[in-house]
């Protein structure tokens, strides 16, 4: 089964979106260069503070993965604390 992970990262202040906007791009390209990312999209939203996030991989051993890479990664550090608000689902 595919794994999905939709929702939002949600900023409290403009420094925390700043270190979104800081370690983004080169998360963005490592996750996307994970086996098994079939889609990884960070989208700002008409508010400044928020991102829609939406991920999909083709598997939970591939979403784990990725999940344990990004957990260890520099993105994390840089975001620690921010708001996530997001919706993990199986997709036959």
């Amino acid at each position: 089964m595919k794994v999905a992970l939709t929702g939002h990262l949600r900023c409290a202040t403009t420094a925390e979106a700043d270190r979104v906007q800081a370690g983004l791009a080169t998360h963005t390209r490592l996750t996307r260069a994970e086996p098994g990312c079939l889609r990884f999209d960070v989208t700002p939203t008409d508010d400044p503070l928020v991102w829609h996030v939406a991920e999909l991989f083709t598997d939970r051993a591939a979403f784990d993965a990725h999940q344990a890479r990004a957990g260890a990664s520099d993105w994390a550090k840089l975001t620690a604390g921010i708001k996530r608000d997001y919706k993990i689902t199986e997709i036959p």
